[in-house]
Order: C-alpha cells, then sequence, then structure tokens
C-alpha cells in the first residue's frame, strides 16, 4: 500500500470533468491507499464552511466516503481554500494539516508545505496572504452574509486572475533562498509542495546537501499524484481516462 499526495484540484461547479475524475480516483486508487493527503487548494474557493456548492458537496461526500472505510484523509489549507473549517472535517472525515508540516514516512523525513508561503519574490500576494491568513480578519469576514462573502470572493478571484497574467513567470514561482532557508530551519533534505501547478522533481543541493523538491501539479487538464511507499516516490501524471503514465 502507499500513501498518496495530491494539491490544486479547484473543485467547483464549474469544472465537472475535474470533479468527475476525482470522484473516481476517490473510489479508485485513494481505496486502496494507506492515507491520503491534499496539499492545498481542493478548492476554487471557499468563503466558509456553509456554502458548498454542488460539485464541493458531492466531493465532501466522496472524502467522507473514503474515510469512512477505513482511509485517512489529510487536507492542507492553500491559498484558495484557507477557510476551510471544523465544519468541513466533520462532514468529510479529513483532518486539517499545518502548514509547514514534518511528515516521516517509511523511513524518511520531509517538509510538506501547499508551497504559496515559498513565492516570496511576489510582494504583494504575501501582502495579501498575511492579511487573509490573520484570525482577526478571517472572523470579521465570517460574520458577513454569504452573499456578501461571495461578492468579495468573486472580486478576488478576478483580481488574483489579473494579478497572475501580468506578473512575470519567475515571480509567481518559488524563491530558490526560501526553499533553502525552509530547508535548512527544518534540518531536512526533501520537500513536497503544490501551488505553482509545475510539477517535477528538482535536484539541488543547500549547505553541501543533496536536497530534493518535489511539485504536485493541478488537474486542470489531467490529475497529478505523487505515490510513496516503502521502495520510494514517484510522481505520476493520471490523464483524464484516469490511467497513470
Amino acid at each position: 500500500m502507499a500513501t498518496l499526495f495530491i494539491s490544486d484540484l479547484h473543485i467547483d461547479a464549474g469544472q465537472p470533468a475535474v470533479t468527475g475524475q476525482f470522484l473516481s480516483f476517490l473510489r479508485g486508487d485513494a481505496a486502496n491507499a494507506e492515507s491520503l493527503y491534499i496539499l492545498g487548494d481542493l478548492f476554487e474557493s471557499w468563503i466558509g464552511d456553509d456554502d458548498a456548492d454542488s460539485a464541493q458537496t458531492a466531493v465532501i461526500e466522496g472524502l467522507n466516503t473514503l474515510t469512512a472505510g477505513g482511509v485517512p484523509c489529510f487536507v492542507m489549507q492553500g491559498n484558495r481554500d484557507f477557510l476551510l473549517g471544523p465544519r468541513f472535517c466533520a462532514m468529510s472525515g479529513a483532518h486539517l494539516l499545518p502548514d509547514p508540516l514534518v511528515l516521516t514516512l517509511y523511513g524518511e523525513s520531509v517538509l510538506v508545505m501547499h508551497g504559496d508561503a515559498l513565492c516570496t519574490d511576489d510582494r504583494a500576494y504575501q501582502r495579501l496572504r498575511a492579511t487573509v491568513r490573520d484570525a482577526g480578519w478571517q472572523r470579521e469576514f465570517l460574520a458577513l452574509s454569504v452573499s456578501r462573502r461571495r461578492a468579495l470572493a468573486g472580486a478576488a478571484r478576478s483580481g488574483s486572475r489579473a494579478h497572475t497574467a501580468a506578473a512575470d513567470q519567475g515571480i509567481t514561482d518559488v524563491n530558490a533562498a526560501s526553499v533553502a532557508t525552509a530547508l535548512r530551519t527544518a534540518g531536512l533534505s526533501m520537500l513536497l509542495h503544490g501551488h505553482t501547478h509545475r510539477p517535477a522533481v528538482h535536484r539541488f543541493e543547500v549547505d553541501g546537501r543533496a536536497c530534493t523538491r518535489i511539485v504536485l501539479g493541478d488537474w486542470h487538464a489531467q490529475g497529478s499524484v505523487l505515490r510513496w511507499d516503502e521502495e520510494g516516490q514517484e510522481l505520476l501524471a493520471l490523464p483524464r481516462s484516469g490511467t497513470p503514465e
């Protein structure tokens, strides 16, 4: 059995192909896994545990079936769904994870993150991230009506798309020095994250120590999963057919 890692599905009602593929994944590969980790941005937007759309509700029910069947599921908040809370956990059976997190699997330790905190060249985004992750800001936002929260979230998504389109590609990727600092602080040589939608396995050195950075892909055109078992890690693409490449 293997532990599976995925991220950046961005589930919402406007992307039925992604939702369908993920529900099939939950019934298939995930159901036979030792555990499932979702490293942020499971949902395209999450304005609170009281406003799931039809696709998000189907996914929550799928996660509940998975966890009720004995497969633990762990979810990290991303930059799109940082308001996931206790009601989501109760409905899905999933457990929320801190970001960053150190995991030890099959005798190896890895630093796990969503990845947005590493994109430090994008200073405008980092200022926004600090604001919306503030507990006081979140309390005030969640106290608003659902309709008001929806309107603000829609405006934020539009602004995010415009910012990403205008920004240099390098600015929206991780900063090498921030990666090195994160690994140095954790005392580890392996980092796993999502967020950038650039799946790859990077080999490099930090302070003369060989290090690895594994980046999960998004699920816009196809799925992306890291399979980790006693033999090691394998980053796989999942075409819409569901058959790994």
